[in-house]
């Protein structure tokens, strides 16, 4: 065992590299004996002790955390807790880069699960993260819910001592490990900017949002956007109308084209629309299949079935978030931080890349 531990635990001072054997001959000690001082293991005499530890301050010892946690043959369990979500959406995106980051890092057995709370369902996140817990987690990375019942487990975590990734909104005060995403409002606040390129000289536009039984579905950072967006029309086009147009989140494909056929003939004045989440291609569609070639929306997110309406022309813009390196990015910082003992970067927020007609198919969305 020694004699394989020794290609493993690696010193440097002043460009000299130390194995056991090294430290064992300074000290005058056994292999064994260094060996078991470094993983703080019993049955060391205090004499032997005070030996090796003298050699390891002469030498500035420290030990090589990537090579440790390879030879360590541990099983790690992260849990993912996201909002439901369809096929090709954002959340997919988050999904397909975690996956890849436990692929990348399988030499230190980690393993990622996916649990799912109903959107603006205190009930249903408060029912996942309880099943997460009973799994004893090393690391978890969340998607905030509201924010009484998400410090109701953060609380339970920090007690707990599990680390934590938040992606999608930012709430310091709950004191996660790190968070990836965007700058929400600085976010919506470019979006305005963007639009406005286009219609600064409407009378009006529409900002379309999603509704579950009447309540908003926007996460945190779609608020955050949103303030961030209406800040820079207040400033600079006070003058431009936002008509707000709800589409309930459930409801058939059928059901929003009537709605948007019941809005875009009492506003004819509409030319530009905006949405701050990923569900653009629903006007979109909607204005391709009525031949409202006049009309366009912006929105976030490179799906697929928002890249196609950008090809057609009914998106104008796209704004990426980058959910697969969010993903990968999130699962990476809790090897470092959990296996590696490394130091992690608290705020990491992600570029705000515009997307259009003519780069869209040029954007990577896997590229790491």
């Amino acid at each position: 065992m020694c004699s394989h531990n020794q290609l493993f635990f690696i010193t440097f001072a002043r460009n000299m590299r130390y194995t056991i054997k090294d430290i064992a001959e300074k000290a005058g000690v056994s292999t064994g004996t260094v060996d078991r001082v470094l993983h703080n293991r019993p049955n060391v005499s205090k004499k032997a002790l005070e030996k090796v530890r003298a050699v390891l301050a002469q030498i500035h010892y420290e030990p090589n955390m990537y090579a440790s946690a390879l030879a360590n043959s541990r099983r790690f369990d992260f849990f993912c807790l996201m909002p439901k979500h369809e096929s090709e959406a954002y959340w997919e995106e988050v999904e397909q880069g975690q996956r890849k980051c436990c692929d990348t890092r399988r030499d230190f057995h980690v393993y990622v699960t996916f649990k799912y709370y109903r959107r603006n369902d205190v009930a249903s996140f408060r029912e996942q993260y309880t099943a997460i817990l009973e799994e004893n987690p090393d690391g978890i990375v969340m998607v905030p819910s509201k924010l009484d019942v998400t410090r109701e487990f953060t609380d339970i975590l920090h007690a707990e001592e599990i680390p934590f990734i938040m992606l999608d909104s930012y709430l310091p005060d709950l004191r996660p490990l790190a968070f990836y995403g965007q700058d929400s409002f600085a976010s919506g606040y470019f979006a305005a900017k963007m639009l406005m390129l286009l219609a600064g000289k409407e009378k009006e536009i529409m900002l379309m949002k999603q509704t579950l039984d009447g309540v908003n579905v926007a996460s945190k950072q779609q608020d955050n956007r949103e303030v961030g967006f209406r800040h820079y029309m207040h400033d600079h086009f006070p003058e431009i109308q936002i008509n707000v147009l709800d589409l309930p989140y459930q409801s058939t494909k059928r059901q929003h084209n009537v709605l948007l056929e019941e809005y875009f003939n009492s506003h004819p004045d509409t030319h530009h629309c905006i949405t701050l989440n990923s569900k653009a291609h629903i006007v979109g569609d909607f204005l391709l299949n009525t031949n409202r070639r006049n009309i366009q929306i912006m929105g976030y997110d490179m799906v697929e079935k928002n890249a196609r309406c950008v090809r057609e022309g009914s998106i104008s813009f796209l704004i990426a978030q980058h959910g697969y390196q969010q993903g990968y990015y999130s699962i990476d910082a809790l090897v470092r931080a959990v296996i590696l003992k490394k130091h992690v970067t608290a705020v990491n927020y992600m570029p705000i890349e515009i997307l259009s007609k003519e780069n869209v198919d040029f954007y990577r969305r896997t590229q790491i």
